[in-house]
């Protein structure tokens, strides 16, 4: 089909992929027909956000394990997570897509002596062979007599670049008995989870 300038001050005859590279920058896109789907990297903006806590109050014992039960992803009426959710399974959680995430846990211990107390996040990047620390927190309660609260936090990220393989838990660290102080209705001891961007 031949080219064709027509008096209206349009063109036909043109394919798609006809012009070459340059030809159009991004002046000439109106704003509307820049979708998420054609950006890149960061332009994309935010694509994902979710969050988890812990239901109820549990109690610890001295030394350190993972916390494997009583997980629900944030299910209050205010809450509205961005694109698809988190999985969890016995206290391992999975990402819905690749991409670098960053992971923001805050954790409430109470405690009725003197303690320390805190967590680490533990990635796995097989699947559950091997684990290791790429992030940590610790804190620490005084008084000798009475329930003392110390929130403990740690912020990192994490490159996921295969869902498959890529996971991540939470293990706790006491040298006494405390509980971490959860809710079933509050964000109190949990995760907020954002993806950045592309890996």
């Amino acid at each position: 089909m031949p080219i064709t300038l027509n008096g209206s001050g349009t063109v036909t005859g043109v394919s798609v992929g006809g012009l070459p590279d340059g030809i159009v920058d991004t002046d000439m896109i109106a704003a509307n027909a820049v979708t998420a789907a054609k950006a890149t990297g960061s332009a994309k903006g935010i694509t994902m956000m979710d969050q988890w806590r812990l239901t109820t109050q549990i109690s610890l014992s001295s030394g350190a394990g993972d916390l494997t039960s009583n997980w629900e992803r944030n299910d209050h009426s205010s809450f509205s997570g961005i694109g698809s959710a988190m999985t969890e399974s016995s206290g391992l959680f999975s990402f819905p897509v690749t991409g670098i995430y960053l992971i923001m846990v805050e954790f409430v211990f109470v405690s009725s002596g003197a303690t320390y107390q805190g967590f680490s996040i533990r990635a796995t990047q097989d699947n559950g062979s091997n684990y290791s620390n790429i992030g940590q927190s610790y804190g620490g309660s005084k008084s000798n007599s009475g329930s003392e609260y110390d929130s403990v936090v740690a912020i990192t990220t994490f490159d996921v670049t295969d869902v498959s393989t890529h996971k991540f838990k939470i293990q706790y660290e006491v040298n006494t008995a405390v509980s971490i102080d959860g809710n079933s209705t509050t964000q109190r001891s949990g995760f907020t989870i954002i993806r950045l961007g592309d890996t």
